[in-house]
Formats: structure tokens, sequence, C-alpha cells
């Protein structure tokens, strides 16, 4: 891979500025660029085909074997990288990540349009999910319980540097789109994919509903529930049980559950590894 002539060094260089800025939905939305942070992330989004548009490198820092492998997948597809000090590095760097490798990308598509789940899929609808954790949390459920799809309604924007970094960079690999609730629904109908909302005050456990099929699974926030929309004759509702005082559980812990119960009844696709993995 080629490198910059000019390694920079100043935390203040405009690109280093610019890239920072990136943490603000308000530029992300006017540039069209999103931040990726972080070694495994960085990887993911380059081995998903996403557009990069800059590449920040800090020699030092990066030694961790998917930071190596994310330098190598760079230098694989012919992106230049930039060398950045790590006193500059600090200032674009999200948080307490210090894997070496930092992203500007072009912020993939997510037009319902472009959402293909195929003849039987499993797809989760979120509403309104404001907390970026809970959004990449259900991203990284999506992808490990086998999802063909997400889509997401309102809410925190899917390219916010915390949803990239919950998700563990799923959200480049994993079918996602933004719509507003008539649209999904619209979308849903068209495609007749049953509809099944999780609810508190639903009278079906979710242990009693069927699964199978094409299904969508829609979850709305933790402090609102769902909009109106989803009390519709043809949307179906089912509940946790709650044996504790509280009313309700995390909404991603939510989506896991109901995500992992549906991929048991589906079954468990041939080939498909079955590793138990960390929270981290």
């Amino acid at each position: 891979m080629m490198r910059a002539m000019v390694a920079i060094d100043s935390p203040h260089n405009p690109r280093i500025r610019a890239a920072a800025a990136l943490r603000d939905r308000r530029d992300r939305v006017a540039t069209g660029l999103a931040l990726v942070d972080g070694a495994r992330e960085s990887l993911r989004a380059i081995e998903a085909g996403t557009a990069v548009d800059t590449a920040f490198i800090c020699p030092p820092l990066l030694r961790s074997e998917d930071a190596l492998a994310a330098e190598a997948s760079l230098r694989a597809r012919g992106i230049d990288a930039l060398d950045v000090s790590e006193r500059a590095f600090e200032a674009v760097a999200y948080g307490d990540r210090t894997d070496g490798i930092v992203l500007v990308v072009r912020a993939p598509s997510v037009g319902l349009e472009d959402l293909d789940p195929g003849d039987s899929p499993l797809v989760l609808v979120t509403e309104d999910i404001e907390k970026p954790g809970n959004l990449g949390a259900i991203l990284r459920t999506a992808d490990a319980a086998g999802c063909d799809g997400v889509i997401s309604i309102g809410g925190a924007d899917p390219f916010n540097p915390n949803v990239i970094r919950a998700s563990a960079g799923t959200v480049f690999t994993v079918p996602l789109a933004t719509a507003a609730a008539g649209e999904a629904l619209a979308w849903l109908r068209g495609r007749a994919i049953r509809i099944l909302a999780a609810r508190v005050d639903a009278e079906a456990l979710y242990t009693d509903a069927d699964l199978r099929g094409p299904l969508a699974i829609v979850l709305g926030s933790e402090a609102l529930g769902l909009s109106g929309a989803w009390f519709a004759p043809d949307v179906e509702a089912v509940r946790l049980p709650m044996l504790g005082v509280a009313d309700s559980l995390n909404v991603a812990a939510t989506a896991a559950i109901l995500a992992y119960e549906a991929r048991r009844q589906r079954g468990t696709p041939a080939g498909s590894a079955t590793l138990m993995g960390g929270t981290a």
C-alpha cells in the first residue's frame, strides 16, 4: 500500500478536523460520510466493499491481528493511507480506541427499494431506537442470528460512530434500510411478510407464536413503545414474560431473544458456525 509522503503530525490538520467532525450527525448528513473507528470495524467495512474516502494509520499503534489485517486489506485494494502521529490520531479516534486505524467511508445506501430479503425472510424492524448502542447491538444480533435484513424507523443514525462500534462493524454487512413507518408497513405487506410486534400489553407469549416463514419482528423504544401504526389488525403481538418488578427488557435484549427463538424454530442452516461469543 502506498503511503502519503507527508505524515500528519498536528491534531489541528484540516483532514483530521474534518474527520473528527463526522461524530456530529449534521456533518454526516451534509457530506454523506461516516467515521469508522477501530480495527475490527474497519476490517469489516473494507471487506464489505464500503467505499473508503480516507484511511488514517498510526503505525506505532497498529499491533492487533485485526488492525494488521485491515491494513493488509487496504493494501490489497490499492487504497492509500495517511500516516499520522499518535497525537494527531488521538484527535480523530473515538473514545479510548487505540487500534491504530480510523477510516472515513462513504455511507452505504439504505434505501428500502434496495433491500432484497429473499423468499422467506426474517427481518428485524426498529422504531425510534434513540440509543446508538441499542441499535448497534440489534444489528449485531441480526448478523449473529442470520436475519435477512433490518429496517430502522427514526431513532439513531445507523452510521453514528457508536452504532458502528456497538454493531462490531456488522452495520456494513447486514442488509439495512431506513424508512418511515408507513413505508415499512407497505413494503412488508406488499411482500406478504407477516408482522409480529413485541408489546408489553400483548396477550400471547413469544414462545407460543409461530416464527417460521416470511416474518418481520418489530421492536419499539423502551420509553415510548411502538406507534399506532403497529396496532393494525394484521399485526400480531407477543410479549416476553416479566417475572420481576421491571415491565420490560432492554430493547436489544428483547431483539436477541426473539431473533434466536425465530432461528430455533426455523432451524440453523447447515454449515453454520456455532460458537459461544462474548460481548466485547
